[in-house]
């Protein structure tokens, strides 16, 4: 044999260093001879040695951590789901290593204490991983099967699998450095053959989750799922069957009993289907009447049991509908007005909806915050040459210095954040992708960050936005602004004295 850079006669004991977990002689000849020693000893101390050396070794080894990855087809991935090793062997915890590193798993932008206008970056950002996109997306679009099943699946949806997912959720969360993640009810656990067995299933993931979250991680928000099952093809809380309507209000109860015990901060109400395909044959009146119905019971609900956390409405124009009743922001904030809802929801902003209704992000979330609803967003974005929504990771460093001059004069977005509704592209099926999907899209909202702070810091878009409107710094201008501001607080004073009314 040889041993670090000289022969040695050692070469006649392997079975020894075999028992002994593979011990090598040093570079220098001290190794050797410690060896040689050992030999000399009489048979039986030599003996007596190897068992204890054996033993010791046996016992280190039964009570080490798995070093084996939670892949289904491996020797050390039971069957029962509760195996507790590394889902991303290999992945260190990530960290911030500035603009220059080479190593496309750390943050070149992203420096989560660094402080920016008064506030650590983290605080502006507070963001957060969608359940179903990271741990529940399979690359299938619409005009293809999935293209990737992650190495811990066995292809399943059984509670056993869903657990093994929480812990592949709470890996990822450490490991990237966030303390917020989402989640749809129907995502984390199986549907059962009734809403009684549904809540169970829930009910056993939850516990995990619970367990597993610790006291520094918890929900940005949840929701429930109200559109894959076949109950929900004409919609949930529009549906034009009572049964369906109901069975809704059941799953929306349970989801926010879920997230307020989970310690969710937000609850989302995104409206899959609510809306129509053809007007012949719907009662628009009657649904909107029906949806708002709705809404009330779960602000009720929700003041019952003492959940504290913000409501959000997400709009979106169409797909699957043909037309969704939340269709951008304006059309959610009329609704809200319209309803007497306004002092109860806020906005969960898509940039990738936005888009879609044919407006920017930035118009979007600027249309919520003059109303006072930006709430949350879901940082994604779609692409200019295709139709439907495609949940891409924000990478225009453009586009996200304007939403985060948004997010800055909004005074930041908590108790809401950001949160990453954007998943892996159909040809990505490495593990590892993830998280470099991830540190981009934080590294480009951080980046965009910096540059909003320092437009602001210098004061000459806000100066050339002053001069724009000089004119109505003039008496006349003045006094007629001034008369819009009375009128506004006129219509808001009889409207709090005939508050039963609807406008």
């Amino acid at each position: 044999m040889y041993f670090g850079g000289r022969n040695c006669w050692c070469c006649g004991i392997n079975m020894f260093l075999i028992l002994c977990g593979n011990v090598y002689c040093d570079v220098v000849d001290a190794g050797c001879k410690g060896l040689y020693a050992i030999v000399k000893m009489e048979a039986w101390k030599f003996l007596w040695l190897s068992l204890t050396l054996y033993l010791v070794l046996n016992v280190a080894i039964a009570a080490g951590p798995p070093t084996c990855p939670a892949d289904v087809a491996s020797d050390c991935a039971p069957d029962s789901g509760e195996w507790k090793g590394e889902f991303f062997p290999g992945i260190p915890k990530i960290k911030y290593e500035g603009p220059k590193t080479k190593n496309h798993l750390a943050f070149k932008w992203y420096n989560a204490d660094e402080e920016i206008l008064g506030k650590k970056m983290k605080d502006w950002m507070r963001f957060s991983v969608a359940f179903w996109h990271t741990f529940r997306g399979t690359g299938g679009d619409p005009f293809g099967a999935a293209t990737k099943m992650w190495p811990w699946e066995d292809g399943t949806n059984s509670v056993a699998m869903a657990k093994r997912r929480m812990r592949a959720n709470f890996e990822f969360l450490d490991k990237l450095g966030v303390e917020f993640w989402c989640f749809h009810d129907r995502d984390i656990a199986p549907d059962g053959k009734t809403i009684e067995e549904s809540n169970a299933n829930l009910d056993e993931v939850v516990a995990l989750a619970k367990e597993l979250q610790g006291s520094k991680i918890h929900p940005l928000w949840g929701t429930a799922q109200l559109f894959v099952h076949p109950r929900y093809m004409h919609g949930a809380a529009t549906s034009p069957e009572l049964s369906v309507y109901a069975y809704a209000a059941a799953q929306v109860k349970k989801a926010i009993e879920v997230t307020h015990y989970l310690g969710g901060e937000n609850y989302v109400f995104w409206g899959g289907r609510e809306g129509y395909q053809s007007l012949l044959n719907t009662d628009m009146e009657r649904e909107l009447n029906h949806l708002a119905r709705f809404m009330e019971g779960a602000v009720a609900y929700k003041k019952k049991i003492g959940f504290n956390g913000t409501f959000l409405i997400e709009p979106k124009p169409q797909e699957p509908t043909k037309h969704q009743y939340d269709w951008d922001a304006a059309t959610a904030a009329n609704f809200l007005r319209k309803y007497g809802l306004i002092d109860e929801f806020k906005l969960n902003i898509e940039c990738n909806h936005a888009t879609l209704s044919g407006h920017s992000c930035h118009h979007e979330l600027e249309t919520a915050r003059i109303n006072g609803l930006l709430g949350n967003i879901d940082a994604n974005t779609g692409d200019p040459q295709t139709g439907w929504d495609t949940d891409q990771f924000l990478m225009d460093i453009q586009e996200a210095t304007l939403v985060m001059l948004s997010v800055i004069k909004n005074g930041g977005l908590a108790p809401g954040g950001f949160n990453f509704d954007a998943k892996l592209r159909r040809e990505s099926t490495d593990v590892e992708d993830l998280f470099i999907a991830h540190i981009a899209g934080m590294d480009t909202l951080a980046r965009g960050l910096r540059n909003a702070a320092k437009l602001l810091e210098d004061g000459s878009l806000e100066e050339l936005v002053r001069k724009r409107y000089s004119s109505f710094d003039s008496e006349l201008g003045a006094q007629i602004e001034v008369m819009s501001f009375l009128s506004k607080l006129m219509v808001y004073v009889l409207f709090s004295i005939f508050g039963a009314c609807r406008l």
